[in-house]
């Protein structure tokens, strides 16, 4: 299992600081398939068809920013990754993360906490 700050996501933050960007981590999704998370990421391994919903952002620390963000199942699935992303479609993938995948039936919900830490 991984969970990696993707190269469009370190490309995305130095933006940022620049303000070359306005748009934020802030969308949430999940998918399904098989893989492990890495930094060359572009996507979701098979981005799940719910829509992405809007994270609540905090900064829990001076070097950390982190959004939680909560989806439902549409119907049974197995989810395996999710991720953040600076549009409800499309958009740059910035934080994907890899896991054992959980079973869910219709109306399950997962609520995703993901931290992005600058150390």
């Amino acid at each position: 299992m991984a969970t990696v700050l993707t190269t469009v996501g370190k490309q995305y933050i130095v933006d940022k600081m620049d303000t070359t960007v306005v748009t934020k981590l802030e969308y949430v999704a999940w998918g399904t398939g098989a893989g492990t998370a890495a930094v060359g990421d572009t996507t979701l391994f098979t981005e799940a068809t719910e829509a992405r919903v809007v994270g609540t952002i905090t900064q829990p620390a001076a070097d950390t920013m982190r959004v939680i963000g909560t989806l439902t199942a549409d119907g049974a699935k197995t989810i395996t990754n999710a991720g953040t992303f600076t549009a409800s479609a499309a958009g740059t993938l910035g934080v994907h993360g890899d896991f054992t995948g959980i079973v869910l039936a219709l109306n399950d919900q997962i609520q995703f906490t993901i931290d992005i830490q600058i150390t």
